[in-house]
């Protein structure tokens, strides 16, 4: 019987706690790159989760059989087999995003998201566990993914997912549908996430 966390607690601790984007800094290049838009962000979040849960999952198949000096490569190939499966399929079937997310896609080969909990989870624990890590860290990407995606959409052009929501005459916020203004939104957030955390600290040490 593999030690380390129960399924429950992966899948908690993948949320919030090790929120892969606000906590462990992973995955930055594609998420400041395809947060202009609600769609892109959703799509590529599901593109990751997908990836995530099938390599997770084969990995923690074969793990008695990986050699320590061939893991990484083992981690890499797997990861790229399931990459060629989305890629195709939103070329596919989703072409119009397929080009607005780029070599985004292909990108998730090296996501440093991905090899990590192969490392850190699968290639040490059960298939249940596995899992469980892999979609408690999916949600947890989505979640900044689309926090991040909402506020510069909703401040850059007006509209969330493309339909107009703020009202008639809204002066939009060109910088934030650019590159700037990913940085600075992600920052922003951060910040929130950090003085909440913070806050929540000192409460439970006065408590305490």
């Amino acid at each position: 019987m593999s030690n380390g966390p129960t399924p429950t607690e992966r899948f908690i601790q993948g949320i919030l706690p090790e929120n892969p984007v606000y906590r462990q800094l992973l995955g930055l290049c594609a998420t400041l790159a395809v947060t202009n838009g609600l769609k892109p962000a959703l799509t590529m979040s599901v593109a990751v989760g997908f990836v995530l849960l099938s390599a997770n999952v084969i990995v923690s198949l074969i793990r008695n059989l990986l050699k320590p000096h061939l893991r990484i490569v083992v981690f890499t190939l797997t990861i790229a087999a399931f990459v060629t499966i989305v890629d195709r399929f939103l070329a596919a079937y989703m072409y119009q995003m397929s080009k607005a997310l780029g070599p985004y896609i292909p990108l998730i080969i090296v996501n440093c998201i991905i090899i990590c909990r192969c490392e850190v989870c699968a290639s040490r624990q059960s298939v249940l566990t596995a899992a469980a890590d892999a979609l408690g860290q999916t949600i947890g990407f989505g979640l900044a993914l689309v926090s991040i995606a909402v506020v510069r959409e909703l401040l850059g052009t007006g509209t969330l997912a493309g339909l107009p929501v703020m009202p008639a005459g809204w002066p939009s916020w060109v910088i934030m549908v650019l590159p700037p203004g990913a940085f600075l939104t992600f920052g922003l957030l951060l910040g929130l996430v950090n003085w909440i955390d913070a806050v929540r600290s000192s409460k439970r040490r006065r408590k305490g």
